[in-house]
């Protein structure tokens, strides 16, 4: 069981990313005319704008700083001490249950209008109990150009008592959208470091020091998949997964064979995992609907009810979607971490390997394998990712991959 999460400022909480610290405080500080800095020195009024972009490496905690960020500005902790982490604000900032924070996100494939639609209805209304309305958009990347248009009058004008701030791996055109850009003051969050993410672990998570500074490195200093690695046995069970597939390759048809069984067991896993959430959803829309009634009325109500459920089904089919693409996403990160680590080994570097425990898997596959040979792996995997990105069917993608595994590996 973990242990009880430590009451910590948002000082401490941003403490391993001094840079970042300083801009969100002197930010929040500015917002709520606050002129001297707690460590001293005066506070810009430039510090503070109210339309964000936070960037950065993939689980390098931007929708912490984000969370970080809403709890400072909301914080009702008198005497200039700026996201107290114990006020009931701060802590209902973290816990994602504060009024005035609205924290967005995406289950599907993409950020649709009709979503933003109900955002720039949350950024316009006024705070019902902190100074300002704190708007969160994860995973901003996912905008639809529509989407992003939708946006971009709010974001560029939005009202005095609203920050809106989104979350996306970069500010290249290809992660985010440049109109929302140009609009934004850019904060970029570096990755955690090891220690920093050992102590989450460790006084959030309840793991011990040892599995803590394993999941750190597995993960690749990415947050939510270290969290995920200590909490959920289903996660160990993929990272198993990926490194027994490498074993596989060079096993004739077994490495096929498990990818079938791979693409069988997502499928499923994506289907009860969501189960009763769908069910929820359609009973309430049904009821919404007034079906099951009787009378007239009630009868052509639900005629017309149709296309409604049938909008449900599709954003149910698209979260599932989502939801599977992310799982094989994580599996073809760790076998990465395979193949990197056998590269590593094999040029000498002087680097921590991904998967430390399987030390001795990257040492047999070096020893069996040139640098050309496993560069042409890492490629392989790549191209995956890439083709999982343009709609190719699971099983043709990590077919085609591990077939070029083996070639590049010479185990046909």
């Amino acid at each position: 069981m973990p242990t009880p999460t430590k009451t910590r400022s948002v000082s401490e909480r941003l403490a391993d990313t001094p840079t970042v610290r300083e801009v969100v405080l002197s930010a929040a500080a500015a917002a709520r005319g606050v002129t001297a800095h707690p460590g001293g020195g005066d506070i810009s009024s430039h510090a503070m704008t109210h339309s964000w972009v936070l960037t950065g490496p993939p689980g390098s905690g931007r929708s912490i700083v984000a969370q970080c960020f809403a709890a400072a500005l909301v914080c009702e902790m008198p005497g200039g001490e700026i996201g107290c982490g114990r006020c009931p604000s701060c802590l209902d900032a973290f816990g994602d249950s504060h009024t005035d924070v609205v924290h967005v996100i995406p289950t599907e494939l993409s950020i649709s209008k009709s979503v933003v639609d109900k955002l720039v209805d949350d950024a316009h209304r006024l705070p019902t109990v902190a100074q300002y309305r704190v708007i969160i958009v994860e995973d901003a990347d996912r905008f639809t150009g529509e989407a992003a248009d939708a946006f971009l009058k709010t974001v560029e004008e939005p009202p005095a008592t609203t920050v809106i701030l989104m979350c996306a791996p970069s500010i290249d055109p290809a992660d985010f959208s440049q109109t929302l850009r140009s609009r934004c003051r850019h904060l970029y969050v570096p990755s955690p470091s090891t220690g920093e993410i050992v102590r989450i672990l460790v006084e959030e998570e309840g793991a011990t020091e040892e599995v803590a500074r394993l999941a750190a490195v597995t993960s690749l200093h990415h947050v939510g998949r270290a969290r995920r690695l200590v909490r959920s046995t289903e996660a160990q069970k993929r990272r198993a997964l990926a490194i027994q597939l490498a074993e596989l390759i060079y096993q004739g048809d077994q490495a096929f064979q498990a990818v079938g069984s791979l693409v069988k067991a997502v499928k499923k896993e994506a289907e009860t995992s969501h189960t009763e959430e769908e069910e929820r959803e359609r009973e309430k829309l049904e009821r919404a609907l007034g079906m099951g009634g009787k009378g007239k009325g009630v009868a052509r109500a639900t005629r017309g009810a149709a296309g409604t459920l049938k909008d449900l089904e599709e954003r149910q089919k698209k979260r599932r979607t989502r939801y599977q693409r992310d799982i094989y996403d994580l599996v073809l990160v760790d076998l990465t971490g395979v193949y990197r680590d056998a590269l590593m080994v094999k040029t000498g570097a002087a680097v921590a390997l991904t998967h430390p425990d399987f030390e001795g898997q990257a040492h047999e596959i070096a020893a069996r394998t040139s640098v050309e040979g496993l560069v042409q792996c890492l490629d392989a995997i790549s191209l995956c990712r890439a083709r999982f990105g343009q709609n190719v069917q699971p099983q043709i993608a990590l077919d085609g991959m591990v077939g070029a595994i083996r070639i590049a590996l010479d185990a046909h």
